[in-house]
């Protein structure tokens, strides 16, 4: 699973990446700064696992993970081979998910490549260019499909009426996700403005709560999660030493920084969860996607659990934490022996069991 982020030309893309990762994106007031794009693995913050390895006291701990890729901005007529306008293209077809960096603070010395800042003109600069995009691309699986369905093949013929239906939708200035069906009923045609995205905006060190509050309608308006951060602070808080971190935000009156909310956020719209192993070797968070069965939950441990599956072992994190151990768990009845059907839920701690 990788989420990309995108945005035009100098509106922070670079510095978050580099903040998130703590990697070495290249980042300078300049366009076209990243080319090839830069992937980097981040760990998802879980508070639950700091509980965990107090009552495991395991040899270690593992968070979850979430691959970003920092991906070239983007100008007006991309859609068009404009700038590096297919090089963006092809990586963003590429990625499960986008992050929208969008420009909000104000900066002399930082090149807007439009001019002024004015975020929902920015906005729909990069959506009018992906929805041209998917227009050309809908064309020409259009022609595709209806050869198909001519000859009665019952599947093209579905595919070819929801394509349709989508096709309009871009027609008049929407986005593919806006189009009524769900994200796996348009997955087959990869189109970039069905994926899902998180708006992120890049403030001033003191923003305007005007300009807040109107970048969380934009967002809303379009069906759309949104987080506001300062780029620059984020990146003075990861020099800062871990112990230090906590008053710096006390100071700031927040309790989580930036980039752990966009962490947060991201895995959340990548439709992903967390459930837990414990024992004294390892505590760790595994990814899954919503609505995974305990058996295909397993898999991602090692194919050969998914293969195997017999049972499940499974409580609740929230007991767990409530009783203290697991002994205590089975003296009130709390784990659970579940099956192949069952769901796995967030915060579930599992015990797999599985014939070699």
């Amino acid at each position: 699973m990788e989420i990309g982020i995108v945005g035009l030309p100098n509106v922070g893309k670079s510095t978050l990446f580099n903040a998130l990762t703590a990697g070495h994106a290249a980042s300078s007031n300049y366009p076209f700064t990243t080319i090839e794009p830069n992937v980097g693995v981040v760990l998802v913050p879980d508070d639950r696992l700091g509980r965990l390895s107090e009552i495991f006291k395991p040899k270690k701990t593992t968070p979850a993970a979430v691959n970003f890729v920092d991906i070239a901005g983007l100008v007006k007529g991309a859609s068009q081979g404009e700038g590096l306008g297919n090089k963006f293209l092809a990586n963003i077809r590429e990625v499960d998910a986008i992050i929208h960096v969008v420009r909000l603070f104000k900066d002399e010395d930082v090149v807007h490549t439009l001019g002024e800042v004015d975020p929902v003109r920015d906005i729909e600069v990069i959506e009018t260019e992906l929805i041209l995009a998917d227009l050309a691309s809908a064309d020409k699986q259009i022609d595709k499909l209806e050869g198909k369905a001519r000859s009665g093949d019952k599947e093209a013929i579905k595919s070819l009426d929801r394509l349709k239906k989508v096709k309009e939708t871009l027609n008049g200035g929407g986005l593919a996700r806006a189009a009524g069906y769900r994200e796996d009923e348009l997955k087959e045609f990869f189109l970039l403005t069905s994926k899902p995205v998180l708006y992120v905006g890049n403030t001033d060190e003191k923003p305007d709560p005007a300009v807040l509050a109107d970048f969380a309608k934009v967002a809303e308006a379009r069906g759309a999660k949104s987080v506001a951060l300062c780029g620059k602070i984020e990146a003075e808080i990861l020099q800062l030493p871990e112990e230090e971190r906590g008053m710096f935000l006390e100071d700031l009156g927040v309790e989580k920084t930036g980039l752990e909310r966009v962490i947060v956020a991201a895995y959340d719209l990548l439709g992903l969860q967390s459930y837990f192993t414990g024992g004294p070797d390892e505590v760790r968070a595994w990814t899954i996607v919503r609505g995974m069965t305990a058996p295909q939950a397993a898999g991602v441990i090692h194919t050969d659990f998914e293969k195997g599956f017999i049972r499940a072992d499974v409580y609740a994190y929230a007991d767990l934490v409530a009783l203290g151990s697991e002994s205590a768990l089975r003296e009130k009845g709390k784990i659970r022996s579940e099956g192949k059907e069952y769901v796995v839920k967030d915060g579930d701690v599992c015990f797999f069991k599985f014939n070699n």
